[in-house]
């Protein structure tokens, strides 16, 4: 949407910036390492990035990331009327996360919120922010809003906020109405009105305190003097490892939020109707959803890592089949390889998978062993509890 100078951190000793969001066929071993385009991916050392960060002492360049301001009266209302999330729940100064579905139910877009008192503050994927607001201009009818695209004067930091680390008030966040516009990631907990498939005795998600921090982008120099930098690697495989989906990684043409564990953060199943409410509904209350968000832990003895949007195959009778697709990889600097990927509902929870991994020129297709670890069980959904009634003709018991 916006041609962007060249970020500061650029010029960080080690910099590694990738230019774009695919790599050439040349760059195919190195898919997996590229991180957000136009900010660097690492500075050299991205395991040790990883831990500065994951501790509150490094922050992010996520300045390509898209910025859009909702002004109006009728910002709150209207933006609840038309996407998953109680966003009309927002006091001054809260965050929050919302969905634009499809009449279908599908993921089309997804959104960090903030709200300053005088206008809300979209954070959407740059990938798709221009599909994003032509959408919200053909909603508003008579809506009193005006939809601003604010990117080339804000900038997104980011961070996860630690005891010890790095003070959020350290940073020149922007207050263009006396509020500093920090988006708080509501990952950390089920939202109000929210639901959560996953079972583990402690989600991962808890830890993941991430924040974004829009600053003036004529201050991005002084930000990245101030303080020590991670690449967005490093900000990928944190997220991977707290199970957070991504709307950049995650959503597909037939994506829906029950397969990712989505209604977790941007979902509210009671504020009444909007776009794609229906499915939502169904699918929770009386379905299942057709795929089911795992965690894979990944062989890592041939030192390959698959590419995002790798097949996934299980065998069933001794035959192979294609089970399913990775949606983000990551080399943790604690579990190692790891992967997000979305399978079939009936695979069996307790069998091992295998991953492809990229060939090369004059190699053979070949496989990685891949442990999977449940994120959305096989049997979500399905949460009403509706007594079935016996067919027509059938036995009683």
């Amino acid at each position: 949407m916006t041609s962007l100078p060249r970020t500061p951190f650029a010029s960080l000793p080690g910099a590694i910036v990738p230019e774009a969001a695919v790599p050439s066929d040349a760059d195919v071993a190195d898919s997996t390492q590229l991180g957000d385009p136009g900010v660097p991916a690492h500075y050299g050392n991205p395991l040790r990035e990883q831990r500065a960060l994951d501790a509150g002492k490094a922050l992010v360049d996520l300045s390509t990331r898209t910025v859009l301001e909702l002004r109006g009266e009728d910002r709150l209302t209207w933006l609840n009327s038309i996407t998953s999330g109680l966003v009309t729940a927002l006091a001054v100064g809260d965050s929050g996360e919302t969905l634009v579905l499809s009449p279908q139910g599908r993921i089309e877009h997804a959104a960090g919120l903030i709200d300053d008192g005088v206008s809300l503050w979209l954070l959407p994927e740059s990938s798709s922010a221009e599909a994003l607001v032509s959408w919200l201009l053909k909603m508003r009818f008579r809506a009193r809003v005006e939809i601003l695209d604010r990117t080339e004067d804000l900038a997104v930091i980011g961070l996860l906020e630690r005891d010890g680390g790095i003070a959020l008030e350290a940073l020149p966040a922007a207050a263009p109405n006396g509020v500093p516009l920090i988006w708080r990631d509501p990952w950390t907990h089920v939202v109000d009105g929210g639901w959560q498939y996953s079972r583990p005795e402690t989600h991962p998600g808890v830890d993941f305190t991430w924040r974004e921090v829009l600053v003036p982008r004529s201050a991005l120099a002084e930000v990245a003097a101030a303080h020590p930098a991670a690449g967005s690697l490093a900000a990928e495989a944190l997220r991977v490892a707290a199970w957070r989906p991504r709307e950049l990684s995650e959503v597909d043409d037939h994506a829906i939020p029950h397969e990712t564990d989505w209604l977790r953060s941007a979902v509210h199943l009671n504020k009444g109707c909007y776009r794609g409410q229906e499915t939502i509904a169904k699918v929770h209350n009386l379905g299942h959803p057709p795929r089911r968000f795992v965690q894979l832990h990944l062989d890592g003895s041939e030192g390959f890592l698959p590419e995002p949007g790798a097949e996934i195959r299980a065998f069933r009778d001794g035959e192979p089949r294609i089970v399913g697709k990775v949606t983000s990889v990551a080399n943790h600097y604690e579990f190692g390889p790891i992967a997000l990927g979305l399978i079939r509902r009936a695979v069996d929870p307790s069998i091992d998978l295998e991953v492809a991994r990229p060939v090369g020129e004059n190699e053979e297709p070949g496989w990685l062993a891949a442990a999977q670890e449940i994120i959305v069980p096989s049997d979500a959904g399905s949460v009403a509890d509706i007594p079935r009634l016996p067919r027509i003709g059938g036995r009683r018991a």
